[in-house]
């Protein structure tokens, strides 16, 4: 937890405790249901809750904005983005339904209002706008900005698609013809987990 407060400050108590009961509940989830890797554990609040929340760093999600998380899987970036903008709705979309069940319950024991789950293909949803898609680490950046593109509200600010990817863009950013904004993560958060690791914007 000391991870994320040593570059984010001002969270009220509800939010600290939010953050702060994350890990126990992914542990204890996680040995029903892997959603993250074992090793991985060992290092929750910097691989997981502190990436997600690059995005912080650079985007300030409005009040009342709708943000979905394509391929949420279990539930990042979208868990931490929602307890970080309480004021915002984020919307979380996944195919596997048993790794929504996780988000599911560390919504419901964290009591964490502003997220709502959906068991669905991208592709499937029809009759919702959002402002915003963010995904982590989900498919090619070619196919993200097709599946967001007809999701999307025109003229929202921020707006278009949030991703976090990692290695070598180059090849994947030219084959998706978008020209997006890239930032590289290790420039964000010193930690070395953090190299080779980028956020990107596609705006609307």
């Amino acid at each position: 937890m000391e991870i994320v407060t040593k570059y984010f400050a001002d969270f009220s108590v509800e939010q600290l405790r939010q953050f702060d009961g994350l890990k126990a509940l992914y542990a204890e989830w996680n040995e029903k249901i892997n959603v993250i890797s074992r090793k991985d554990m060992e290092n929750f609040y910097m691989h997981h809750v502190l990436h997600s929340l690059a995005i912080a760093t650079q985007f300030e999600f409005k009040p009342n904005q709708q943000v979905m998380d394509l391929g949420a899987g279990g539930g990042f970036p979208g868990v931490p983005l929602a307890i970080f903008f309480p004021e915002v709705q984020f919307h979380l979309v996944d195919s596997i339904n048993k790794k929504l069940k996780v988000v599911n319950e560390v919504v419901a024991s964290l009591n964490i209002e502003n997220l709502t789950t959906q068991h669905t293909r991208a592709e499937d949803i029809k009759s919702r706008k959002f402002d915003v898609v963010v995904s982590r680490a989900v498919a090619p950046l070619k196919d993200l900005w097709v599946w967001s593109k007809p999701l999307l509200k025109k003229g929202s600010e921020p707006g278009g698609l949030i991703c976090l990817k990692g290695g070598d863009l180059a090849t994947e950013i030219f084959e998706s013809n978008c020209k997006p904004r890239v930032w590289e993560i290790e420039k964000l958060f010193e930690e070395p987990f953090f190299k080779e690791k980028f956020l990107l914007h596609v705006p609307f």
